[in-house]
């Protein structure tokens, strides 16, 4: 049985035709106008045999589908032959091919919408809180020193020539963060603090340190600076 389709289906004329080329498999930078027209002006008896209200919206594009027949069939042995006619069905065309790119990106947005509802994102801490006062940071180096030299280091890049970054749907998460350092320090067993942190932005920096930070505390890695101003070395913990 064929469904009955009503004006209430549809987001709007352009819709509705895109809706009857899709059906009459035509392309559409070549539209049958007559043969799409008289589908349309089908549709629209149809709907008012139903007592539907049809809205102005769609009996200006009705007239404009007419226009565009009624200049197809007109002759043009007027024209001299070096001129060229402007098809009528240009601008009707290219309304038709952007009103598509809007529902295409409507539809990807409206998923990107959906997805994003599953994420739930976690307000700024103090990350004081992330030290237990009677559970010490297993390191030689003091957290204050850590945050001093954080500061220093995120200072000189912020000062530097911007970096090319490339923009990702992943959110940078504390948990993603410790498995790449550990994935690192399996790899070179000893890495320099500030190699951890190769992208320059917010959400990446306070990740990254609130990890460091982690598995500091539950004896994960250890962080030692010989002396002064020398770098800081991030290792595997080893025990004591």
């Amino acid at each position: 049985m064929e469904m009955e389709l009503k004006i209430h289906d549809f987001e709007g004329p352009l819709d509705l035709l895109l809706h009857l080329i899709k059906e009459s498999k035509m392309d559409i930078m070549n539209i049958e106008i007559e043969v799409i027209t008289q589908q349309y002006m089908d549709f629209l008896h149809q709907q008012e045999k139903m007592n539907l209200e049809v809205s102005s919206e769609y009996l200006v594009l009705a007239s404009e589908l007419i226009e565009i027949k009624s200049k197809l069939l007109l002759p043009n042995n007027h024209l001299d032959e070096e001129e060229s006619e402007e098809d009528p069905r240009e601008e009707l065309v290219h309304r038709l091919l952007e009103y598509q790119a809007y529902k295409d990106i409507t539809k990807v947005l409206q998923e990107k919408e959906l997805l994003r509802k599953d994420i739930y994102t976690k307000m700024p801490e103090n990350i004081l809180n992330y030290v237990e006062e009677n559970k010490e940071i297993h390191c030689d180096v003091t957290l204050d020193d850590l945050i001093s030299a954080f500061q220093k280091y995120y200072q000189r890049k912020m000062e530097s020539k911007p970096l090319k970054t490339k923009v990702t749907m992943n959110e940078i998460t504390v948990s993603s963060r410790r498995y790449e350092i550990k994935r690192l320090l399996k790899e070179k067993k000893r890495i320099s603090f500030f190699d951890l942190f190769p992208v320059v932005s917010k959400e990446y920096i306070v990740a990254t340190f609130l990890a460091i930070l982690e598995m500091t505390k539950n004896r994960e890695i250890t962080i030692t600076q010989n002396e002064a101003f020398d770098d800081i070395i991030c290792e595997v913990y080893k025990g004591e």
